[in-house]
């Protein structure tokens, strides 16, 4: 049995193309053809874990596409649309200090800089100018918020990052 512990998503399959097999493919890495950077995939399908390997990929208008072994018509590659595919996070090349993949700081807990508890990060989304921790706040919180969008704007919004014990702090009122 395969372990699916470290496994994290790094982009999805799409539509099918043309009749042989060939797949759209949607990139969530920094540079969209990086993902082909990271071998091997793996996906779920019908319930069950499997790896994949990439035969051919190739730039489309303004898409990319594959083509996986073993998906040899329109019909196997119907059925693999809008799959997830996951790569072993060991893969990803090491980063420098200061930088951060989003599944670091997923299950952080957020304090403000007045030590407010904030909740824990349970997502984060890209807006195209910067990046946004999704913050599922404590039951009781007395501002009874249950969710804060929190830019991830370093020194304006983002004070301090400690992948060590988790937690980040946040220049951020807590009735926002």
């Amino acid at each position: 049995m395969m372990n699916t512990e470290n496994l994290i998503v790094v982009g999805k399959l799409g539509s099918s193309y043309g009749i042989r097999g060939w797949l759209r493919i949607f990139s969530f890495t920094e540079f969209p053809d990086s993902i082909f950077d990271y071998t091997p995939w793996y996906i779920q399908h019908a319930g069950q874990w499997q790896e994949v390997i990439v035969e051919s990929f190739k730039p489309h208008n303004h898409d990319m596409i594959v083509k996986l072994k073993g998906i040899d018509d329109r019909d196997q590659a119907i059925a693999l649309t809008n799959i997830e595919v996951f790569v072993d996070a060991e893969k990803l090349p090491k980063l420098s200090n200061g930088d951060f993949y989003w599944k670091d700081l997923i299950g952080c807990r957020v304090k403000t800089v007045n030590n407010y508890d904030l909740g824990l990060v349970t997502d984060l989304m890209e807006t195209g100018s910067n990046d946004v921790l999704v913050v599922k706040a404590n039951l009781k919180d007395a501002f009874r918020a249950t969710e804060r969008l929190i830019p991830f704007v370093d020194n304006q919004f983002i004070k301090q990052v400690d992948l060590t014990t988790k937690m980040i702090v946040v220049d951020w009122d807590p009735a926002f």
